[in-house]
């Protein structure tokens, strides 16, 4: 391997941290980046913790971004995403991380990829490689960077910081062209047992399934490490997952969509209803319009991925799907429950002539630059 000193930046966007390069510094050919990055993020780890790496033993620690000049008129930078694998040497670029998505605008300031001024407000246009769809950004900028205080709080990380506002623009199809890649908005998924599921097939931001708790008999309340522990439930995730990728077009069968963990993500759904977080805060029903729980990389997320929530606040506008029987929202902005706290999405979708349209999802997030220097790969 002839790179064994890397400059990199290590972030934090949302509940996100990953590891950030120039495209420069990377090997023009991408087929040397997987070797790079699985050395770098110390995977795989047989002990599930990647103590050997920069990454954090679970999917929302195991992350790498690249940005560099953009290859679109309509954007400011590029950006690839990859999510690492923990326990197995995968490095897949199969979906975006919109976690990740808010520090990609920060970090395009810190390279110098893209100018701001010295104060007021940034505004980037980011051409995520892997969906191909533009996400702006915009933060408050002071000399030249992300504003490094503010007052917005985010479940799941502590403190406050300045707030970034991504607009997801035209997010419906960002892996299979279509925002109902099944052409309806519920369709029945079968599990290996022979029972049937109602699933709403839904690809906005990043493709997802998303199956009412109560059809599996949860209350989508549970935390966490009770779903984890449930192998009968995890086991029946993992098939509707699969089930769905098939339905979606992603995958030729159940084996290829098994080949494919980061997406389509899955995740069971509830209406509103009093929940326990995970650190003892009780959120009311009454505070909430929508209550999910989703499973990334086979791991029950402790929060929700942005992309995913997202894609849940565009099927809770997509009439006749699962998300949309259950959410409470109105009109109004969707608050969505997690196991860390609450989320607040929205999404714009249109129905024409019985086509649906997303044009637009937008939530707000916070990042921060947890260092800039050097990352040094095995043998390094």
């Amino acid at each position: 391997m002839a790179h064994r000193r890397l400059p990199a930046l290590f972030m934090r966007g949302g509940t996100s941290n990953a590891l950030v390069f120039h495209v420069k510094d990377l090997p023009a050919e991408r087929g040397e980046w997987d070797a790079l990055f699985l050395g770098a993020m110390g995977a795989p780890d047989p002990n599930g913790r990647q103590l050997d790496g920069m990454g954090g033993g679970i999917s929302s620690l195991s992350k790498v971004c690249v940005i560099g000049p953009p290859s679109r008129d309509d954007a400011d930078i590029d950006y690839t995403f990859a999510q690492i694998g923990t326990d197995k040497a995968t490095v897949d670029y199969a979906g975006n991380c919109g976690n990740m998505s808010s520090a990609m605008g920060p970090a395009a300031l810190e390279m110098g990829l893209v100018a701001a001024p010295e104060t007021g407000e940034a505004r980037v246009r980011i051409h995520n490689t892997n969906t191909g769809k533009i996400i702006v950004a915009r933060f408050p900028v002071e000399d030249g960077l992300l504003a490094p205080a503010g007052d917005m709080a985010i479940a799941g990380v502590a403190g406050r910081a300045a707030p970034i506002r991504l607009e997801f623009l035209e997010p419906g199809g960002a892996r299979t062209g279509r925002l109902l890649p099944s052409g309806t908005a519920c369709d029945l998924l079968a599990l290996p047992d022979g029972r049937k599921v109602r699933a709403s097939l839904v690809d906005a931001a990043n493709p997802c399934v998303f199956v009412a708790a109560a059809d599996l008999g949860k209350t989508g309340g549970e935390t966490p490490g009770a779903l984890a522990a449930d192998t009968a439930f995890m086991a029946d995730m993992e098939a509707l997952r699969c089930a769905g990728s098939v339905r979606m077009g992603m995958a030729a069968d159940l084996a290829g969509a098994a080949e494919i963990p980061s997406v389509p993500k899955v995740a069971i759904v509830a209406a509103p209803a009093d929940v326990t977080t995970l650190s003892g805060e009780i959120i009311g029903a009454g505070e909430m319009s929508l209550g999910v729980r989703m499973i990334s990389m086979e791991q029950p997320h402790r929060a929700v991925p942005i992309t995913g929530a997202i894609c849940l606040a565009v099927a809770a506008r997509v009439p006749g799907s699962v998300p949309g029987a259950l959410c409470k929202a109105g009109d109004g902005a969707i608050t969505v429950a997690h196991p860390s706290g609450v989320i607040v999405v929205d999404a714009e979708v249109e129905t024409t002539g019985g086509e649906v349209t997303a044009r637009k999802g937008v939530i707000y997030r916070t990042a921060r630059t947890l260092f800039e220097g050097f990352v040094r790969l095995p043998g390094g």
